[in-house]
């Protein structure tokens, strides 16, 4: 793929890698691939999630 834009490592952007995790609230992809096990979230309700749980105590 010659014009294809190349990431830091050099490789064509997309080469390689794998499809992201969507989040199991919203739907959105996250920063996981998506063998990730477990629940993923988007970095939007991973905050939430975090400040709901910081503040119930």
């Amino acid at each position: 793929m010659e014009n294809e834009p190349e990431d830091r490592a050099g490789r064509a952007e997309g080469a390689g890698r794998e499809e992201r995790a969507r989040c199991v609230r919203c739907g959105e992809p996250t920063e996981y691939p998506a063998s990730t096990p477990g629940a993923t979230l988007c970095p939007v309700c991973g905050w939430q999630e975090a400040e709901r749980v910081a503040c119930s105590g």
